[in-house]
């Protein structure tokens, strides 16, 4: 297995300069003192009703991921407007997500399936731009072989399910896990990219960063939640130390069993 990527999201460093209506905090701040703490990406999702990150700060990351040499992961509805954005800018990746104005976040993922025709031909015209496009979808093969099918070169994992069961102990954590590895593998046969998000803490980390195919995990809510406790740098030091811990035991395992 190769190193396991972690992308950091800064969205709610936004949020909380926005409940101000300030420039503090700043979340260019926030991206530069991510990638010297070993983030090899900054992802930001720019919603349509611009609720925490804005397009002043889109312009700002595609200059400064671009100056450091690490990736920007542009999380954008399908929509006429943010693939123009995402036109303007050409981040390294898109990933498309659905949205709906009244979520607090992300509920679910994008229904590649159902909705093939509106979103194969904004998937051919980013792809066409020289971005890599991802489709953030649940733990569902069709909808790895829907994305596939349109042209995405990655899908992300929608891994809030899981992680909603392990805290609240309801006893589906099992097989919700085993619909992110079975999916992942399925996703890896068709030679997709395969990464992870949504609602990752350092509880629920481990076994996600152990499926073998995933080769990033974004992160944001709970790094940027730690923070307020331990400063940005030491949360995202020790996130990138237990996804490393979790890597090095999984690849033990599987030298184990193979040696046997």
């Amino acid at each position: 297995m190769t190193r396991l990527r972690l992308g950091v999201n800064i969205d709610h460093v936004a949020t909380i300069r926005n409940a101000r209506g300030g420039s503090y905090p700043d979340p260019m701040r926030a991206a530069e003192l991510a990638m010297a703490a070993g983030a090899d990406g900054i992802t930001a999702h720019l919603r349509e009703d611009r609720r925490h990150i804005s397009d002043a700060d889109i312009e700002a990351l595609a200059v400064i991921t671009r100056k450091r040499g690490r990736p920007l992961n542009f999380e954008m509805a399908v929509t006429a407007e943010m693939e123009a954005i995402a036109l303007a800018h050409v981040p390294h990746a898109a990933c498309l997500v659905p949205e709906r104005r009244e979520e607090r976040t992300t509920e679910g993922g994008l229904d590649v399936a159902g909705g093939h025709n509106a979103i194969a031909p904004v998937v051919r015209r980013l792809v066409e731009a020289g971005i890599r496009v991802s489709c953030f979808i649940d733990a569902d093969p069709v909808q790895a072989q829907a994305s596939k099918d349109i042209g995405a070169q990655v899908i992300e994992l929608h891994t809030g399910a899981y992680c909603d069961a392990v805290r609240e102990r309801t006893g589906e954590a099992d097989r919700l896990l085993a619909n992110l590895r079975n999916t992942a593998a399925e996703a890896g046969r068709l030679g997709l990219e395969v990464h992870a998000g949504h609602g990752i803490d350092y509880e629920t980390v481990k076994p996600i960063a152990a499926i073998p195919e995933l080769a990033e995990l974004n992160i944001g809510h709970f790094l940027i939640g730690e923070a307020i406790f331990v400063g940005l740098v030491p949360a995202i030091q020790r996130m990138r130390a237990l996804m490393d811990q979790a890597r090095a035991n999984s690849e033990a395992e599987l030298a184990q069993r193979i040696s046997r």
